[in-house]
């Protein structure tokens, strides 16, 4: 278990469930005891648009905004965004980065090229790892449990205990989405080396 804060940054793109990422984060957060703090910015999440959420937790914990530089482990849902918010990462950070590529609207028509996401990561010396959770969703029928697997694979970074995890989201999921989540959350462990 962490004694001092932890800061997680979790991004992607409207629709892709971030915001529900972020909540099982902190509920498995604070059923561990911690402190947690949550903010989310999400203004053009309808229209595709950038959604990134902060969460941040430890023994007491102030304020819910991430300061730059300062990251602990990002979960970028789409390879872009990784490379947008990489900058939040602390020198020993971890970005967990789903290989999935949507392109943006000036890219798709035709005004702008899509980045190379690895060699811009690599300049920037991040440490990373690319998790085909898209893939891994689609094989497990429903891609809609691309965040959860997400956070699973984030859970082997995070130092939570198991049962705090499989209890956040018994409170966040409806009953008929707890089974396929929780299949999705141990693939992403697995995937993450658990």
């Amino acid at each position: 278990m962490p004694t001092e804060t932890t800061n997680v940054l979790i991004c992607g793109t409207g629709g892709q469930g971030i915001l529900l990422a972020s909540e099982i984060v902190s509920a498995a957060a604070m059923l561990s005891g911690m402190d947690v703090r949550k903010s989310e910015v999400h203004g053009m999440a309808q229209r595709g648009g950038s959604v990134v959420s902060q969460v941040r937790f430890g023994k007491s914990v102030c304020s819910p905004i991430i300061e730059e530089g300062t990251a602990d482990l990002m979960i970028a849902l789409e390879k872009l965004e990784a490379l947008r918010w990489s900058h939040f990462l602390s020198d020993s950070g971890t970005a967990l980065i789903c290989d999935l590529v949507i392109e943006p609207s000036s890219v798709s028509t035709g005004q702008a090229s899509y980045p190379d996401v690895e060699a811009g990561l690599s300049d920037r010396g991040v440490r990373s790892l690319s998790i085909d959770a898209f893939g891994e969703a689609g094989r497990m029928g429903d891609l809609r449990v691309v965040n959860t697997l997400m956070v699973g694979a984030a859970s082997v970074y995070l130092g939570l205990p198991e049962a705090c995890w499989a209890d956040a989201m018994r409170e966040l999921l409806p009953e008929k989405a707890l089974e396929i989540n929780t299949r999705a959350f141990l693939r992403g462990r697995a995937l993450a080396g658990a």
